[in-house]
């Protein structure tokens, strides 16, 4: 009975070893992937394109650099610091469970503090060294996306889509008010085009994903109120996007070319989206929307960009 028991612990103790031996070790990139480049770069995007309308190309180049430097620190912490909040709940997501923090990979303490960092870093780059309007404005979307969205919403209600809209906004206006320090016409229709984009793009996501969310507990409108209800809310912000994007031309900021274009893909998406209604295959049909959503917000800016009216 004794050599029985003393196997036994060996054989624990060796796959305890072997198990220390397979984890591999965690390397720089399990850090930029816990800041989701992705995420970033799409914010960047928006970001960039705020700040280039409110120059109106005549660029200030080494603010433009510290303004995406800081904005990168700042959303890169709040997406590590969401991934600290998530850790339970990414471990019953097929997308999610391979990541650093569920597989056990990193300790949490050692995320909780990289984000925490990142973001004192993210929002003293904004302070001191572009303006003290767009650090604010980072802290804001800071606070909405973490604390408001992430640890409370996104867990108990199904507005959670709606209270992170407000977080996903702030970035062009970060990057506008990095240049006019103050929050006018234009900063608000950035932030307003960024708003309304957020809730058809997350929810095609959400009705291609709904059993994985559903599984997971979030409680996002595909999961509690069906994919019908959701293409309908869906249509209703894409077509209430396409004045909305228009105002940039009306208010002068930007020229015809990208209204023709604004115009031409705002109504393509409510096309896509009242075929989301007779779709046969309702996840084809997600991902093809969800797809194209992230289509439009990137060509959207780029033509901004392009076409943003001169001094």
């Amino acid at each position: 009975m004794e050599n029985t028991i003393d196997t036994a612990g060996g054989v624990e103790e060796m796959n305890s070893i072997d198990k220390a031996v397979v984890m591999e070790p965690v390397t720089w990139r399990d850090f930029v992937q816990l800041a989701k480049p992705g995420i970033i770069f799409s914010n960047l995007i928006t970001a960039f394109g705020g700040f280039w309308v409110a120059s109106r190309w005549d660029i200030d180049w080494a603010l433009l650099v510290f303004m995406i430097i800081g904005t990168i620190l700042v959303i890169g912490s709040g997406c590590v610091l969401n991934n600290y909040l998530d850790r339970d709940m990414d471990t019953k997501m097929a997308r999610t469970k391979k990541r650093a923090l569920p597989t056990g990979k990193m300790e949490p303490n050692v995320v909780l503090w990289y984000g925490i960092v990142m973001g004192i870093v993210g929002m003293s780059v904004l302070w001191f060294l572009v303006t003290p309007l767009s650090a604010l404005l980072g802290l804001l979307g800071l606070f909405v996306y973490v604390w408001i969205y992430t640890a409370w919403f996104k867990r108990t209600s199904v507005w959670s889509t709606v209270v992170g809209a407000i977080s996903g906004a702030v970035p062009p206006i970060i990057g506008y008010c990095a240049v006019n320090e103050q929050l006018d016409a234009g900063a608000w229709i950035l932030f307003a085009i960024l708003f309304l984009w957020q809730m058809p793009h997350f929810w095609a996501l959400g009705i291609r994903r709904m059993e994985e969310y559903r599984a997971a507990g979030f409680p996002l409108l595909p999961v509690v109120r069906g994919s019908f209800v959701t293409k309908i809310s869906m249509m209703r912000y894409v077509v209430l996007l396409v004045p909305t994007s228009a105002l940039l031309y009306l208010y002068g900021y930007v020229g015809m070319i990208y209204l023709v274009a604004a115009i031409v893909m705002g109504i393509y998406w409510a096309y896509l989206c009242l075929k989301g209604f007779s779709a046969k295959d309702e996840e084809a049909w997600a991902k093809k929307t969800f797809i194209f959503s992230i289509n439009y917000l990137t060509i959207l800016f780029l033509i901004i960009v392009i076409d943003t009216v001169h001094v």
